[in-house]
């Protein structure tokens, strides 16, 4: 334990301090409760926080008396997309503002089968929609870096939670980038796992062929041991694969000798900020002195990843939302006259601007005369950039780029521009598009605002991070490298 009472920065730390009796799990829940209470106002990184579920938790846990869960006393937030079963769950909407789902999702019922402790569901932008959780129905996240931007998105509550050292460990879900992306922007490590690792059992849906659940971790063992209690197949989700898998947690001690590692160099050559490049040349340099290879690669159809992923991912998200109709479950407006009436003023009243406008972009995609020339080619494009990763990784153990083109972006600052907030994704949709493995790791931060931080981060500097992709169901390599990237940035 730190100090001044907070968790441990490491899952690991805290599990095998409960381990050795040092400390009890409900004492660790009962700090990290408190560490939430005193920042969460200016963080805004939970939408619900169950105290005394948690607590009732950790004292059950003291009771057993077993200790031999790989994640034993360990608190974790829960991205609000995520189904805790009696848990208020809204995917960061009023259309789900009173929601609370009968059913546990797997990933819940596997981390709680591991020993750890849900404290609350995380902020995230609505239905996942976004890159900054500015599109959230309960207000911005801000990153703990510097009060002032974001913490990214969707995942950002997730991701501020870590940061911020209110809990060790979160979950998130990812379609385009956003595990990968607000982990890059506030320092931490998150990984996307190779789709159909990971349950979607309980995720709920925004683009069915593009979500992934994923960890957070402010280190790489973290994040690499929470996957390993995630994944696995799961008879209901049938896109779940049965593949046998490799224990990511196994891998991090390896050396990185003789490994290639690919770098698409002319994504590289406009819009990327100049510190975020040097910091990312940087790391490319440790990777060599630690005995890879590093080669230029070449991603060709990567220009189109953005346009593809909006017309894919809304198409789906059509399709997906129009279950929220005010009839089953979730928000119904009142006084309307007729059936039709009731449907369009409770879609009107209960969904945000954004989801509106993805919803508009994905029924236009999806409507006569205009499905072969949106949808369609764009799935069939979608296969030419799963092929150029395919090209690429021939041989080479990843693919290394930036996270994301920039550090945190001040809040307010891309709102009432679409195309840029979109634009914060460039990196990170091409992989999501592929079904390949990802993750983001903490490199060198860059200089940013003289700013006063309260939550004991570095003051004038911002984070950067570095995504690696890899080969479908080698998510373990990813690890691998990562680890290796996280004592190279730690020495210097």
């Amino acid at each position: 334990m730190n100090e001044d009472g907070a968790i441990a920065a490491s899952a690991i730390d805290t599990r095998d301090a409960v381990r050795r009796g040092e400390i009890s799990a409900e004492d660790v829940v009962t700090r990290a409760l408190a560490r939430i209470a005193d920042a969460n106002p200016r963080l805004n990184a939970f939408i619900t926080i169950d105290a005394d579920r948690a607590l009732a938790r950790a004292r059950a846990l003291d009771r057993l008396g077993r200790t031999d869960g790989r994640l034993h006393g360990v608190p974790v937030a829960i991205k609000d997309t995520i189904c805790v079963r009696g848990m208020r769950t809204t995917a960061g909407s009023k259309i789900l503002d009173h929601y609370h789902p009968p059913y546990d999702a797997t990933v819940v019922e596997r981390l709680e089968a591991a020993g750890a402790i849900v404290v609350g569901k995380t902020n995230c932008d609505e239905f996942a929609m976004g890159s900054s959780t500015e599109h959230s129905a309960f207000g911005p996240s801000r990153n703990p870096w510097d009060l002032e931007r974001t913490p990214g998105g969707s995942s950002g509550g997730s991701a501020v939670a870590v940061a911020a050292g209110l809990t060790p460990i979160a979950l998130g879900s990812d379609t385009g980038g956003s595990v990968r992306q607000p982990a890059a922007l506030c320092g931490i490590v998150g990984a996307r796992p190779t789709y159909g690792r990971v349950s979607r059992y309980g995720l709920i849906a925004f683009a069915s062929s593009l979500d992934q659940v994923g960890p957070f971790g402010r280190t790489v063992a973290d994040t690499a041991l929470m996957q390993d209690v995630i994944e696995g197949a799961d008879p209901r989700d049938s896109t779940c694969g049965r593949t046998a898998v490799d224990d990511c947690s196994s891998a991090l001690e390896s050396d990185i000798m003789g490994l290639r590692i690919g770098v698409p160099r002319h994504l590289l050559t406009e819009g990327i900020d100049a510190g975020v490049l040097a910091s990312f040349e940087a790391s490319l340099d440790a990777l060599a002195a630690g005995g890879a290879i590093i080669e230029t690669v070449e991603l060709p159809h990567s220009q189109y990843a953005i346009p593809v992923y909006y017309l894919v991912a809304t198409a789906e998200a059509s399709s997906n939302l129009a279950r929220y109709d005010g009839v089953r479950y979730g928000h119904r407006a009142k006084g309307a006259e007729t059936l039709g009436q009731m449907y369009a003023e409770t879609r009107r009243e209960g969904f945000g601007a954004e989801v509106k406008r993805r919803l508009m972009l994905g029924t236009y995609a999806l409507s006569a005369g205009y499905y072969d020339a949106f949808y369609v080619k764009a799935q069939q494009v979608r296969e030419l950039i799963r092929r150029d990763f395919e090209h690429a990784l021939a041989g080479r153990a990843a693919i290394a780029l930036p996270t994301s083109p920039t550090p945190a972006f001040r809040l307010g600052e891309r709102t009432a521009d679409p195309l840029q907030m979109y634009l914060a994704d460039i990196f990170t949709v091409g992989p999501s598009l592929a079904g390949l493995p990802a993750l983001s790791v903490p490199i060198a931060p860059v200089e940013g605002p003289s700013i006063s931080v309260p939550m004991r981060v570095p003051t004038g500097q911002l984070p950067v991070g570095l995504q690696l992709t890899g080969h479908a169901w080698d998510d373990a390599t990813l690890f691998r490298v990562a680890a290796a990237i996280e004592r190279s940035t730690a020495s210097r």
